[in-house]
C-alpha cells in the first residue's frame, strides 16, 4: 500500500511540473487536484485503457504502437472531463501533456524509488 501511495504522490508531483511547463494550455488549480488527478488517471489507466487497448488493437498494430499516443491522450481528456479543476485545451495538447508526464512520471520515480515495489 505504501508503494501506491507513493506513486500517486509522485504522479501528482509530475502533473504539477508538466502543468508549469505547458501553461496556459493545461492548468491544474492546486497540488489536491493534482492528487486526485493522479488517482483518476490510475483507475483510468486500471480500468479503461485494457479496453481502448484491446478495441483498437488492429490500428494500434497497423502503426506500430503509436496509436498509443492517441489512447494516453483520450486517457488525459477523460480525466479531464472528470477531475474539476483540471482543464487541457484540446486534443494535441493532451497529447504532449501524456509524454511530459510520462518523462516527468519516470525520472521521479527512479529518484523516490517508487519502482522498487
Amino acid at each position: 500500500m505504501g508503494g501506491f501511495l507513493l506513486r500517486i504522490l509522485v504522479s501528482a508531483l509530475a502533473a504539477m511540473l508538466t502543468t508549469y511547463l505547458l501553461k496556459p494550455a493545461v492548468k491544474i488549480d492546486s497540488f489536491v487536484t493534482a492528487l486526485l488527478l493522479a488517482l483518476v488517471l490510475a483507475l483510468l489507466n486500471a480500468l479503461v485503457r485494457p479496453l481502448l487497448v484491446l478495441f483498437t488493437l488492429p490500428v494500434t498494430l497497423l502503426t506500430l504502437g503509436l496509436f498509443l499516443f492517441v489512447i494516453n491522450a483520450v486517457i488525459i481528456l477523460l480525466a479531464a472531463k472528470i477531475v474539476p479543476g483540471f482543464k487541457v485545451d484540446g486534443f494535441w495538447w493532451a497529447m504532449l501533456f501524456s509524454i511530459v508526464m510520462t518523462i516527468i512520471n519516470s525520472v521521479l520515480s527512479s529518484l523516490a524509488g517508487a519502482n522498487n515495489d
